[in-house]
């Protein structure tokens, strides 16, 4: 299953806010065995997320949208949805219902809080207030860390991929002197590779398969130093 992220806010590309959303949600996803394959951040536009949003649904097996929920000004993550749909935004009956059950009256809430776009299911968000949907491919939630990951729990079943096994190999030599292993390592077996430099270089492999990796990462710790032990 191949997936892209797309997170909405201004606040985001300004710095001022950092995108643990997609961090997380990336490790969500990969954790079930599906591919992350592209992470957008966007700005509050209804024009620029519509036509991302437009894009990713056509281009991979599901798209989930973080942000831009709520009845405030800068609040226009469903309306560019219901764009990208060719739809508008209606007044969801099972929206306000679900608002009934939660205890707020339709004069506790903003103007377009009950608001989704035509023919999405809702999705209830079981922190707060503001409701995620779900049309075609494309799942949105909400940006709030807390309420987005509470919705995730409602959704997660529907993403899945093939199984996966991970182990990370820890080499205390720079990143430059390991190229010629790691693409030994590579054609010598069915696994994915990266290397990420830091105190010391994290050689972090993959497979579908657990015996193969075994082999794989006996073969690997066989052929780099070690980092002393802590």
């Amino acid at each position: 299953m191949r997936v892209a992220l797309l997170t909405v806010g201004d606040e985001l590309l300004a710095g001022d806010t950092v995108n643990t959303n997609a961090a997380w949600l990336g490790r969500r996803l990969a954790e079930r065995g599906v591919d992350v394959e592209r992470v957008l951040v966007l700005p509050d536009r209804v024009g620029e997320i519509a036509r991302a949003v437009n894009e990713a649904q056509a281009a991979f097996d599901a798209v989930v949208v973080t942000g831009g929920l709520g009845p405030t000004h800068d609040d226009l993550t469903m309306e560019a949805v219901a764009a990208a749909f060719g739809t508008e935004l209606s007044t969801s009956r099972a929206v306000r219902d679900w608002l009934d059950e939660k205890g707020y009256a339709a004069d506790d809430l903003a103007p377009g809080t009950t608001r989704i776009p035509a023919r999405a299911e809702m999705l209830p968000n079981p922190e707060g207030v503001a409701p995620g949907c779900h049309i075609g491919n494309v799942y949105v939630l909400p940006g709030v860390p807390a309420e987005m990951k509470a919705m995730w729990g409602e959704i997660a079943a529907e993403f899945s991929g093939e199984a996966r096994y991970v182990e990370t190999v820890r080499a205390a030599e720079p990143e430059s002197a390991l190229v010629g292993r790691i693409a030994e390592l590579r054609d010598r077996f069915d696994v994915v590779v990266g290397s990420y430099p830091g105190e010391d270089v994290r050689i972090k492999i993959q497979a579908t398969d657990e015996e193969e990796l075994r082999r794989a990462v006996d073969w690997l710790r066989e052929r780099v130093e070690s980092p002393a032990p802590d």
